[in-house]
């Protein structure tokens, strides 16, 4: 059982913003750890039912009295310092914390957290790690950034001493974690609003690698530059993987595809056969997840047998190349991707796979992300056969850098293809409706409301 004597002297905890991915899993490990939990949102959804029905009160707006009664409030990023609850927080003299800042201090209560960061694939690695300790029997603690069918939820409260956590570097909060065991799948230009330099992002991914204990855990993708140069940074054993460099501790060879565009390969270990893998996610990139996901896990001790199983067993989180119906007899997917990286390793699962033409609509997330790759971006979505162009979805942001979707269609046509600003979403499923043909791919694509268009088209 973990030692939460730090965390004893809150014992009513409020929580602004508990709708959220990360929030909702720390309400329901303080819920099973015995603490009184009430939160607060914008608005109401599925993980507020569910919190609801663990008997953890959410409010829909706010709530004051709730504020009265904490001992803390903790508080998702994306809550400003004028909201109404942090200024009744402030007139009780109650405590606030930042979301990172608690998670900090729950990786401390456990003696094993093991981290899964890197700007591409974190997710995915984290479902599949999890997987994994869980086919095990290790009964993990998880929390994961979507929706795992296998543990109907984000989260996972368990009883050893396991705690898996999906580790962002926006704002650089995985430095308020305390990991023994760290997977860096890449490192690459991005969240630049706030990094400004990708020297920055590089900056913060050794901050971080030098948290590791000495008897720590590093995994590195041996096939990325950035991480290859992490181990000099730590006395914790560095394991690495990779395709392109068979050096690499863990590495995939004769790898192959199926129609649905799933890989199987053969797994080396110090050059020594070591498994036959065979995924059930399409993507070349799914193999560097896997070989990662592999690399961690042999050094936990545990055996290829459930490796095979568990990874077979992976079908994906939820909006990660996630099959969503069909209209029509064309295929409809949703995918979270809003990096060009995340793009073109999207566009790459077509490509083993059976289809007509392929269609995406994509819905840029922030104004200065795509100010920031207008080129890259326009470069990526290259790769599909047709392009419609969301309005830019501004999560945190304001227009002040005078960026507009349409500018990214001018650049996609600059390049010689066709792309159709969308001004909204009803006009861009009757458009498609339309146009797609028998035996096509549609995939939405991107970090925001996007989403929503797969079940217009596919009811």
């Amino acid at each position: 059982m973990p030692n939460i004597k730090t965390l004893t002297k809150y014992k009513n905890v409020h929580m602004i913003g508990i709708g959220g991915v990360s929030m909702s899993g720390i309400a329901a490990i303080l819920k099973n750890w015995g603490f009184t939990v009430t939160g607060s949102d914008w608005s109401h959804s599925e993980t507020t039912d569910k919190l609801n029905q663990m008997g953890i009160p959410v409010t829909i707006g706010h709530h004051l009295e709730n504020i009265a009664n904490a001992d803390v409030v903790v508080y998702s990023a994306a809550i400003q310092s004028n909201d109404p609850e942090m200024l009744e927080a402030k007139r009780l003299s109650i405590p606030t914390i930042e979301r990172a800042d608690f998670l900090g201090e729950i990786t401390k209560c456990y003696e094993d957290t093991i981290c899964i960061s890197g700007t591409h694939g974190k997710t995915t690695t984290t479902s599949m790690i999890s997987l994994c300790f869980l086919e095990a029997l290790k009964d993990p603690s998880i929390q994961v950034g979507a929706y795992l069918r296998q543990i109907d939820g984000n989260y996972k409260v368990g009883e050893s001493e396991h705690f898996i956590i999906e580790a962002c570097e926006y704002v650089e909060s995985f430095l308020k974690f305390s990991p023994k065991a760290e997977v860096i799948l890449n490192i690459d230009n991005d969240h630049l609003d706030y990094f400004k330099t990708f020297d920055n992002i590089n900056k913060a991914f050794i901050k971080y690698v030098k948290l590791l204990p000495d008897d720590g855990i590093l995994v590195i993708n041996g096939d990325d530059k950035h991480c290859l140069a992490l181990p000099q940074y730590t006395k914790a054993k560095a394991i690495s993987y990779g395709i392109k460099d068979s050096s690499c501790d863990f590495y995939a060879d004769s790898i192959t595809f199926n129609d649905d565009g799933f890989a199987e390969f053969d797994v080396y270990h110090n050059h020594t056969y070591f498994c036959h893998i065979a995924l059930s996610v399409p993507g070349y990139h799914n193999i560097y997840n896997a070989l990662a996901c592999v690399a961690l896990c042999d050094s936990y001790g545990i055996k290829p047998a459930a490796l095979i199983t568990a990874l077979a067993k992976f079908t994906g989180a939820h909006r990660r190349f996630e099959f969503k119906g069909k209209f029509n007899d064309a295929s409809v997917y949703d995918d979270y991707g809003h990096h060009p990286t995340e793009i073109l390793a999207t566009a790459n699962c077509l490509i083993n796979k059976k289809y007509h033409e392929s269609w995406v609509v994509f819905q840029p997330h922030t104004y200065s992300r795509t100010k920031n790759l207008l080129d890259d971006f326009s470069e990526a979505l290259l790769h599909f056969d047709h392009i419609l162009v969301l309005d830019i979805y501004a999560a945190r942001e304001t227009n002040t850098y005078g960026i507009t979707s349409e500018d990214l269609v001018n650049e996609i046509i600059q390049k010689g293809k066709t792309a159709i600003y969308m001004p909204n979403f009803e006009e861009c499923v009757n458009y498609l409706k339309k146009e797609v043909q028998p035996k096509d791919i549609i995939i939405t694509l991107g970090a925001g409301t996007v989403t929503e268009i797969g079940p217009m088209l596919v009811q």
